[in-house]
């Protein structure tokens, strides 16, 4: 039995007891039931939640239409928009009384005078739509009806995103919406991270339903009447004509005939958008390649021992000044760096080669070549809306070009003892981009065995994976902690003649084995809404046992192929088993309860719990138990001595670390993540979890709250609000560069009002933040401008003399140095909300401490900043501030397709990227989670 098995049984086998035969009853032949218990909700009114633009993300073609000719939105498209936006200048005054300004009312149920529509899909199921936001509550009386309810809900808001989804994680994005560079791009992103046969997903599928006990079951026939229910609409829009309008516009369907078919849904498809949703939001680790390269880099310069001492102290895997999510020094050693390295396995310098992805192109692949179709005259004012791709390239987490995979969301939440109700207070959700529609959508589940509001990924919404139960609420941020390891096996030939670094047989456990190829063959031509000229090209990855080859070199002259190689790989639909225990009101009763539920998924997140008692913390993940010395940072070798213990690479089985080797928690004063360190002993996965965090920005607020007392749902709200508006370089190193500069007096005038500005920037808060609404100019609009143009210069200025060109370049490729929220370079993307996370703030930090001669735990292994000389260091600054003040805004904010060139506030905006046909208008910047809960519960069951 695979070890994970026995874990997952372990935890589970109390509740699959006490379920009995009764969790298995509901089938689709089952009829209507006795109308089940009034749910009681002990939130009381007091649980808030949102999620922009609005709830409705389908358009049928004649209301895609009117929102390109007239700017007019289907019925709740955009309804939460104005309310998310408004908590900018809203925050200031925010009482709990106004928190339903900008929050809806996540009561469970509608009253009876808000009910706007009523459905009835089957006779077990009714899905009723409030008036103030459209929102699904779905309520079956058996557990059939509840999940095909929620299949067809799914369908009414998000049929075309799911679509576009499951074609993104088959990697078959171009040949189903359009050739556009974009989409080229997306596709060759995500799908060789994931890449499937038919016969792999539907192995997945089987393996849940058959070795995950009675839970695993009833997942798999909660999954088939989901897909069932979405399938009913399927069916049901396209016969009625108000399917979504962009299978016109795609050539899928005709508008005259309704000659076309929009393809059924089938089980294999959740696995597939699991997928590409689990691998972007709960991974963690790899990298390896990358790391390595910056390693040699590193003892290039300095020599070996030299050279690792200075690489691990910018690698920061345990920085003593990083902000902990656990604070009270628990430790939870995992991942560390071992006192004498085994397997190691660097390459040779110069000899490191990608792995080719993509081959055969013909005509417009790999490039932007357009050849527009006559569109009819009623289609022309939607001719070309997928022109720069579906989904924009760098818009979702790990897209893009040279873009890293970036960590999500945050939560903030207070035990009882410092709250003025006695009661935990939460506030947290998901930072998962901003599309139009979303990724998720929020949903009311009640039937048997189910009870629960909130969200859910479209497509995979059996069950609610973020929001709130009767009488306790929970939500998650991204972890990250190393789940992906990276391999060197060594290359043969089966005839036994000596290999080259393209030979496609490697060498498992001593015999000379065919790395498997797996391929995807797209094309394209043009169509109303993608002009993108016709091509094609196939992509072909080449898969081991362990995991895909990503770079080919040398190690000590021999050649190997790097491997990728992640514990939720042929997992990626697993963790339903905990979605579906953290709906169960008869599991969830305590923190406790939900502990052991969240340790049952499988990605790597960090889960919070609130209820009227307690607040909790539990952080997931697949984490291997690797082979004593193995340095996880590094690539290793491919040999049995350094695998993963228990390793069995048919179905990617390990033994995993157990429950208690989480980071968990309960009862602490308070609790933040933004992505940061979990724990002490837990160490970072990758570069950047230093002295400088975004995490620091909610730390330092909600300890002052704390040690103040009397905190409510409104003082924390402000709390997340204003951290979602600062500006992460101006309030934790503007006072140090000060200090550097201050250090003598600045001689020069326009120097020294420069300073000045940005001195009173920083006594103002370091806020990037209208001077009134809608004015669309900053308060401190100069001050910001010239920290958006001396951020990367100083940087430079800093390091790159001591480190040097190489070791720079080579650092910088493994942590980019800067995602301001203008910053579209960064791994988000421009106008993606979500800022501040990867870059040298925490370099720049210690640095500039130890060469103002301040105490720096785990310090730089050198100086940098004039090489340790105060003065030197003061000239670098200012010569690079003033050519940060000459820089005309026009260069700092050099516009896009949204904004025209030296607008501010424009560059910094959020837009929500367009999934389909409706765009919407762009709000103020906030560093925010996209689905966001306010909860407070006075009672509990």
């Amino acid at each position: 039995m695979p070890p994970r098995t026995v874990k997952l049984r372990a935890a589970t086998v109390a509740a699959v007891l006490a379920l009995g035969t009764t969790l298995l009853a509901a089938s689709p032949q089952a009829g209507a039931a006795a109308e089940p218990a009034p749910v009681t909700d002990y939130c009381q009114g007091q649980c808030d939640d949102i999620l922009p633009p609005g709830e409705n993300g389908n358009a049928t073609l004649v209301e895609i239409l009117g929102n390109k000719a007239f700017g007019t939105h289907p019925a709740h498209s955009d309804d939460q928009l104005d309310r998310y936006n408004g908590l900018v200048a809203g925050h200031s005054g925010l009482t709990d009384q106004k928190l339903t300004d900008f929050f809806n009312d996540a009561s469970f149920g509608v009253p009876k005078d808000q009910v706007e529509s009523v459905t009835s899909p089957r006779d077990d199921v009714t899905i009723t739509r409030d008036k103030a936001s459209g929102v699904p509550h779905i309520k079956g009386t058996t557990r059939y009806g509840t999940e095909f309810g929620a299949g067809f809900a799914a369908g009414q808001d998000r049929l075309w995103l799911m679509d576009l989804f499951r074609h993104i994680g088959r990697g078959e994005l171009t040949s189903f919406a359009g050739g556009a560079l974009a989409n080229q791009g997306l596709e060759q992103q995500f799908w060789p991270q994931a890449p499937y046969t038919e016969e792999d997903l539907e192995a997945q599928v089987e393996q849940i339903r058959t070795r995950e006990g009675a839970r695993g079951e009833q997942a798999m026939a909660d999954a088939q009447a989901y897909v069932d229910g979405i399938n009913a609409y399927r069916e049901k829009s396209k016969k009625g004509r108000y399917f979504p309008g962009e299978y016109v516009l795609t050539g899928k369907i005709d508008a005259i005939t309704n000659a076309g078919e929009i393809q059924p849904f089938k089980l294999t498809d959740l696995i597939s958008i699991a997928s590409v949703v689990g691998g972007q939001f709960g991974g963690g680790g790899g990298g390896e390649v990358q790391a390595a390269l910056s390693l040699l880099a590193a003892q290039q310069k300095y020599g070996v021992a030299e050279g690792t001492k200075v690489w691990e102290s910018f690698r920061q895997r345990e920085d003593p000044e990083a902000v902990l999510t656990i604070h009270d020094g628990t430790s939870f050693p995992y991942a560390g760096k071992p006192g004498k390295a085994r397997g190691t396995a660097l390459p040779d310098a110069g000899s490191v080669t990608a792995e080719p992805l993509i081959h055969d192109r013909t005509g417009s692949a790999g490039t932007d070549r357009k050849a527009p179709v006559r569109a009819p005259g009623a289609l022309r004012e939607a001719q070309g809306i997928y022109d720069d791709g579906v989904i924009p390239e760098g818009s979702l987490p790990g897209s893009g070009s040279g873009a890293q995979k970036r960590g999500m969301s945050n939560a903030l939440l207070v035990s009882g003892k410092h709250t003025a109700s006695g009661n935990p207070v939460a506030v947290f959700g998901p930072q998962t981009g901003y599309f139009a529609p979303q990724l998720m959508m929020l949903q009311e589940l009640q039937g048997p065995g189910i009870s629960a509001r909130g969200v859910s990924f479209a497509g995979v919404g059996m069950y609610i994976q973020m929001g709130r139960g009767q009488d306790y609420a929970w939500s998650a941020t991204s972890a990250g902690q190393d789940i992906t390891d990276t391999y060197a096996v060594d290359l043969c030939e089966p005839d036994g003649s000596t290999p080259s670094k393209d030979s496609t047989h490697y060498l498992y456990r001593g015999s000379c084995t065919a790395m498997e190829t797996l391929e995807r063959t797209n094309s394209w031509k043009p169509t109303v809404a993608d002009s993108t000229a016709k091509g094609s090209y196939r992509m072909q990855v080449r898969r081991t046992n362990y995991g895909i080859v990503t770079h080919r070199a040398t190690v000590g002259g021999k050649p190997v192929a790097y491997t990728s190689l992640r514990t939720t790989y042929r997992h990626e639909a697993d963790s339903i088993i905990g979605f579906q225990m953290l709906n169960d009101p008869s599991y969830v009763k305590d923190a406790a309860t939900f502990q052991r539920a969240a340790s049952n998924i499988d990605y790597a997140f960090n889960w919070f719990y609130a209820d009227s008692r307690t607040a909790a913390y539990y952080n997931s993940g697949m984490n291997p138990v690797r082979a004593p010395g193995v340095d996880p940072a590094l690539p290793v070798r491919a040999e049995r001595a350094y695998e993963w213990q228990g390793y069995e690479p048919a179905v990617n089985n390990a033994a995993y670390t157990p429950f208690a080797e989480h980071p968990h928690s309960s009862g602490q004063d308070y609790y933040i993540s933004w992505n940061n360190r979990q724990a002490k002993g837990y160490a970072a996965a990758g570069f950047g979890l230093g002295a400088v965090h975004r995490g620091d920005l909610l730390d330092d607020r909600v300890a002052e709250l704390v040690e103040e007392g009397g905190v409510t749902r409104a003082s924390l709200t402000r709390a997340m609000a204003e951290a979602a508006v600062t500006d992460l370089r101006g309030e934790q190193l503007l006072p140090e560069l000060l200090k550097v500069i201050r250090s003598r007096p600045v001689t020069d005038p326009g120097l020294n009002g420069a300073v000045q500005q940005l001195e009173s920037w920083r006594a103002a808060g370091s806020e990037r933040r209208e001077n009134s609404p809608g004015s669309h100019t900053y308060t401190h609009a100069d001050a910001v401008r010239i920290m958006d143009a001396w951020w990367p210069k100083l940087v430079e200025a800093e390091f790159r003399p001591g480190l040097g060109e190489g070791l720079y370049g080579a650092l910088t490729d493994s942590l980019a140095t800067d995602e301001s929220p203008a910053a579209s370079h960064g791994p988000s993307g421009a106008h993606s909300g979500s800022a501040f996370q990867y870059g040298w703030w925490g370099f720049v930090d210690k640095d500039l401490r130890q060469v103002l001669g301040q105490p720096v735990k785990g310090p730089l292994a050198k100086s940098y900043c004039g090489s340790g000389d105060l003065d030197s260091c003061r000239d670098a600054l200012l010569t690079s501030l003033k050519q940060a003040v000459a820089q005309p805004a026009t260069e700092v904010y050099p516009g896009d397709d949204n904004c025209k060139a030296g607008e501010q506030w424009c560059s910094d905006s959020i837009v929500h990227r367009p999934l389909g046909g409706i765009g919407q208008k762009a709000i103020h910047w906030q560093n925010r989670p996209t689905y966001q809960q306010v909860v407070e519960f006075p009672a509990h069951r």
